[in-house]
């Protein structure tokens, strides 16, 4: 069964009638009948106007003289424009000696795509602004690594310095981990979109803690880089206390570090990013964002927000602030800019607060956990997933094989028990949703979970107890051997 989405391949067809020179139709070819009306009623799908000139076209070829190139506009069913058709008008003579009209001939060409050869244009839209989006990811991704990386690089020269001790690394432990999930929560919403599951779970979040945070994250990029380079970047901030903000913590600091990013690239020569929160006299959850640095043009401010475009050349894609438009308004709320050549720039954001009513999520207490270890089989074509799966599962004690492929799992499986499998999906050979069929039909009982950073793993619901999506933690891989071993 052909795929839905599926296009077609159609050779178009003429449309091809004759009239008699009086204006009566005498046979049309059913593409004919398909754009422009059936054979009782051959112009049916055209407006008056155009109905009109057909009809005057045919009197006057059946007067002898040849009409070309008359364009009508047809408003068929399934499309919403009306479909353009080339028409010909075509004078049938009778033999060499007799100048009488016997007939007229119409041949037409329709000038668009029908909607049947071409992707309906939702999905086309779609498509365009995944592409976009897929920038946005990119580009929010690598200033999420240049954080990641600065971060390393902090710990490393701590650790040449002689400076490694646990509360001279925990901060930037801390931050590499925030990085690190805010990049995965990012790749989630790519994700969410390509299946067309835009459903939020939004939150309650606190704008200061969370602008606090964005600082943190982004200190090698506009502390130490900057003065490495014998340049002077500032940050004050004058963060207050506001009611919550409901949204997701990682689109927001998304947007933040994106702010902070831009304003050091503004500042060339150094200067000094501030931080305002404060709460409106509409009762608004505001942040602003300033930078004492080169400005920008009214003409820029208009554009600003536009995807695509940017004023860092081959440097930038122009989806930074076009991103941080588009989460901000997701979340109910609006940004503004202000700014003057030479003057620096400033960002305000305005959110709705949270309702009252809201209920705070709740902290629940952790479950206690089985003690024993468990035989557990990894199955992952990547040797650094296999790894480090097999390291975290081994700091509780458990007991894990590995294997490369599903074949050399159940050659595995054949010499041995396993209480539990986790296993990815996309492999060579046998994906994760065969392999796990193999082993049900060895061992029914057995949970096998799907380790999966795929976005569409559809056909292996059936197939596994779970699905859990990469990157993961080691308290989710704990607590589904306590739900999958243990509790049933």
């Amino acid at each position: 069964m052909d795929a839905p989405d599926a296009v077609p391949t159609v050779e178009p067809t003429l449309l091809i009638a004759t009239f008699a020179p009086s204006g009566e139709l005498r046979h049309c070819n059913d593409a004919w009948q398909s754009v422009l009306g059936p054979d009782d009623a051959p112009w049916a799908m055209l407006p008056d106007d155009d109905r009109e000139l057909a009809t005057s076209s045919v009197l006057e070829a059946g007067k002898g003289t040849l009409v070309t190139n008359q364009v009508v506009n047809a408003d068929t069913p399934d499309r919403d424009e009306p479909l353009p058709v080339l028409l010909n008008f075509v004078p049938v003579h009778g033999d060499k000696t007799n100048q009488h009209i016997t007939g007229v001939t119409i041949s037409g060409e329709v000038m668009a795509e029908p909607p049947s050869w071409m992707i309906s244009q939702t999905q086309r839209h779609r498509m365009e602004a995944l592409g976009r989006m897929t920038m946005g990811v990119a580009h929010d991704l690598n200033n999420l690594l240049s954080g990641l990386i600065g971060h390393i690089e902090l710990l490393k020269e701590k650790a040449a310095r002689g400076d490694g001790t646990a509360d001279a690394i925990q901060p930037s432990i801390q931050t590499i981990e925030t990085t690190a999930e805010d990049g995965a929560a990012l790749i989630e919403k790519l994700q969410r979109y390509i299946r067309e599951d835009t459903q939020k779970h939004f939150e309650r979040v606190d704008l200061s803690a969370l602008i606090e945070d964005c600082i943190t994250i982004t200190q090698p990029y506009w502390y130490n880089e900057p003065r490495r380079q014998g340049i002077e970047i500032d940050v004050e901030r004058s963060l207050d206390d506001l009611p919550d903000v409901m949204g997701a913590a990682s689109e927001l600091r998304e947007v933040f570090v994106n702010l902070i990013l831009n304003a050091v690239q503004a500042m060339p020569e150094g200067g000094t990013i501030t931080f305002d929160t404060y709460t409106s006299e509409q009762q608004a959850v505001c942040a602003r964002v300033t930078d004492t640095g080169i400005g920008m043009s009214d003409d820029i401010q208009e554009n600003i927000f536009e995807p695509l475009f940017t004023t860092k050349g081959e440097q930038g894609t122009g989806m930074g602030l076009a991103a941080s438009y588009g989460i901000i308004q997701e979340h109910g709320g609006d940004i503004d800019v202000s700014s003057e050549p030479g003057e620096g720039t400033s960002f305000t954001l305005t959110f709705p607060p949270a309702d009252d009513a809201e209920p705070e999520r709740e902290e629940r207490e952790p479950e206690p956990t089985e003690n024993e270890n468990v035989r557990v089989l990894v199955v992952d074509d990547e040797e650094m997933v296999r790894s480090i799966v097999t390291q975290l599962l081994s700091l509780n004690d458990h007991e894990v094989d590995r294997a490369s492929s599903g074949s050399e799992a159940l050659a595995l499986f054949e010499k041995k028990h396993y209480d539990i499998v986790f296993t990815d999906f996309g492999m060579p050979e046998m994906t994760g949703a065969e392999l796990a069929r193999h082993l049900r039909e060895r061992a029914p009982n057995l949970p096998v979970i799907l380790l999966t950073g795929y976005t569409d793993t559809e056909e292996a619901v059936d197939d596994v107890d779970d699905i859990l999506s990469k990157p993961f933690k080691l308290e989710e891989l704990e607590a589904t051997i306590q739900k999958y071993v243990f509790s049933s």
